[in-house]
């Protein structure tokens, strides 16, 4: 008879070799089975999780592997379970235009952790995708396709936890489609052999071409948050082209991003379509430095530090950086040039030349008869963004006719409008300080500016004149305009608002003023020997504007041999001069011809000539002196009398001085549209 402790041994043998048996034949059950019966459970609670329809078309097949390296002791006997599906497919939101499909993937792999599953922890590890194909759209409403329903809110959060430990691609294809950017553009992705990622890009990004490739360090695990993974990258849109070389940290959300990156392309303007951020048009640039931050959904920022570079013949550096945050990102920073080509910042405005407008893809036709340039403002992207940019041109290389030094500006954007202030020049030995906004919102744009020049110079101001390099005295002026339009020749067109500048005493060219006076005695005898200084009493001049027109309201020149005044108008629409220049001498002058002088034209070809009328008359009457007479009669007719005149520059100073005012920028009107477009 056996002892209760055999028995015991024997019913404990018996117990232990059923568990080994059930450990194995449970595996060799599970496999043997056939899965598809599970798929349409599987895919109901798929289509419940995300709200889209699901379907497993082909086998669900169940296999086992040994289990990561990283398990231990017994753990390290229990085998893994591997899972492959074969031909999934996950439907469209209704809104998509791209078909009701959004991803199929011929097969996935993925091997389980069955321990993990003790702990309500989904742990998948190894998961392969094996050609999978998938579209991402961007709604017309800022809806995307790769956003799944939400759980509602009142339901407690599922004890359930999906722990994804790495993955993989085989050639792999995903489409970018965005009808608001008109973006098509599909990268082609797969796994090498040493377990790195390479990639390439081909597409349309509005009418530009889209090509580009790239190639990351193998993605060994997606838990290691502090590894750093390789990234190398080149994309080409249109003529811009970015490189980046560097790393990336915690892919899983790209917590850390440094890379060295390059940037160069026919114009800054063309970088928005795929960066979103706003910047002006430029002739051909090229910038290069390190970009460093953060592409994670709740902390995306971006810092380009210390970048280096060239646009048109400037050089250029500083420091930006873009930070997203509602309602608008925001892009701040300060950017240097320590030598400014003048010449370069002509595109700013569009006043560049139609060969320059053709190297940077502006299709814009500048009218052959104007100077004002017609560019249209790119105000539908300025509420895509704010900005706070600091600007220092610290020397100008310009023409010696230019006399501008320096450059001070901050660049702002606040939901859409535009804000250069202070917008400060350095101008032959003075400033020109101005502040300048645009509310780009408002269809026509409407602006307002306010200009304030001290100090300049007018020997400074006409350095290749011969007369000029002698002649004293400085330049005022203060300026309010508003206007409506969206190009610098329709605000011209529109301007309302008042200029006034004045001259304080000091000493001008007596070449210029005999000049502008006509008295061909001095005239001619300056240029056999040389110019004398005239003393200047005071200059002002004070214009109104009304939609575009410019008026004489006051305009004198008072010296102490003359004084001359300015009548008439300068028409901003249509880029015309109507001035006539009236000389009275206050002295005894031999051999004037005074008369008006008058100044016609336009810009583009401005005219200056004498009243050929009075002129006639005046020699008419000396040649019938000259006969009926003496040849001292006849000299009588060529000699200014030249009264006696109080000087008026007190009182026209103070009128100078006085602080111009403009109308709101609503009220101005567009109506001289004509001869601007």
């Amino acid at each position: 008879m056996a002892t209760p402790l055999l028995r015991n041994r024997k019913i404990l043998t018996r117990i232990l070799v059923g568990v080994v048996a059930l450990l194995v034949l449970i595996p060799l059950l599970l496999s043997v089975i056939n899965w598809n019966f599970a798929k349409p459970w599987i895919s109901e609670r798929v289509s419940e999780a995300t709200g889209r329809a699901f379907a497993i078309h082909g086998d669900l097949v169940l296999s086992w592997r040994k289990p990561a390296q990283t398990e231990v002791g017994w753990r390290r006997l229990l085998p893994w379970p591997h899972l492959r599906a074969h031909d999934l497919e996950l439907g469209n939101p209704l809104w998509a235009t791209t078909g009701p499909t959004m991803a199929k993937v011929p097969q996935v792999d993925f091997v389980l952790n069955p321990l993990a599953l003790l702990q309500k922890k989904v742990s998948v590890s190894g998961l392969i995708l094996t050609e999978p194909d998938l579209v991402l759209e961007l709604g017309k409403e800022g809806q995307n396709n790769w956003t799944f329903k939400k759980k509602d809110a009142s339901q407690a959060p599922s004890p359930w936890q999906l722990d994804l430990r790495d993955l993989s691609l085989n050639e792999g294809t995903v489409r970018l489609v965005d009808p608001v950017r008109k973006a098509d553009v599909t990268t082609r992705i797969d796994t090498l052999d040493d377990g790195s990622i390479v990639w390439k890009i081909s597409g349309k990004l509005d009418k530009d071409t889209v090509s580009g490739d790239g190639k990351a360090g193998a993605l060994l695990s997606l838990q290691e948050r502090d590894t750093r993974y390789p990234v190398e990258a080149q994309l080409k849109v249109g003529n811009s082209t970015l490189v980046a070389r560097g790393t990336l940290t915690n892919p899983r959300h790209i917590s850390a991003l440094d890379v060295q990156l390059k940037i160069t392309g026919a114009s800054m303007a063309h970088l928005f379509p795929f960066s979103g951020i706003v910047l002006p048009d430029t002739p051909r640039f090229s910038t290069e430095g390190r970009v460093v931050g953060s592409l994670a959904r709740d902390n995306f920022h971006l810092r380009y530090e210390k970048f280096t570079g060239k646009v048109g013949n400037s050089d250029i550096g500083g420091t930006l950086e873009y930070l997203r945050k509602e309602p608008r990102p925001l892009l701040r920073g300060e950017v240097v040039s320590n030598h400014l080509s003048l010449k370069d910042l002509g595109a700013l405005v569009g006043s560049d030349s139609a060969e320059e407008k053709k190297k940077r893809g502006d299709k814009t036709r500048q009218p052959p008869d104007k100077v004002l340039p017609v560019a249209q403002f790119r105000s539908e992207r300025w509420d895509k963004i704010d900005a706070q940019v600091r600007f220092t041109g610290k020397k100008i290389i310009r023409e010696e006719s230019i006399p501008i030094d320096d450059l001070v500006t901050t660049v702002r954007l606040d939901n859409g409008a535009l804000s250069l202030a202070p917008l400060n020049f350095g101008v032959a030995g003075g400033r020109f300080n101005a502040e300048l906004d645009i509310d780009g919102k408002r269809e026509p744009a409407r602006a307002r500016m306010q200009v304030t020049a001290r100090g300049i110079q007018l020997n400074r101001l006409f350095p290749k004149a011969e007369s000029m390099r002698a002649s004293l005295g400085q330049i005022h002026v203060n300026a309010a305009l508003s206007a409506s339009g969206n190009s610098l020749a329709a605000l011209a067109a529109s301007a309302n608002g008042e200029i006034k500048g004045f001259i304080t005493e000091g000493t001008i060219s007596k070449f210029i003023l005999e000049a502008m006076g006509l008295n061909l005695g001095s005239l001619v005898v300056t240029q056999i020997f040389g110019d004398r200084q005239v003393r200047l009493n005071c200059l002002a001049g004070d214009f109104s504007v009304k939609d575009g027109l410019m008026q004489a309201r006051t305009f004198v020149v008072d010296t102490e041999d003359a004084i001359i005044g300015v009548e008439g108008q300068i028409n901003l629409a249509r880029e015309t001069l109507g001035l006539t220049i009236l000389p009275e001498s206050k002295g005894l002058r031999v051999i004037s011809l005074r008369s008006p002088l008058h100044v016609r034209g336009t810009f583009k070809q401005p005219d200056v000539g004498v009243d050929k009328g009075i002129v006639a008359m005046k020699a008419g009457a000396a040649t019938l002196l000259g006969t009926l007479a003496t040849p001292l009669a006849a000299l009588l007719a060529l000699i200014n009398p030249g009264p006696d005149q109080k000087s008026p520059c007190a009182q026209l100073l103070a009128m100078a001085k006085e602080k111009p005012v403009a109308p709101p920028a609503e009220a101005t009107r567009t109506k001289q549209k004509k001869g601007v477009q």
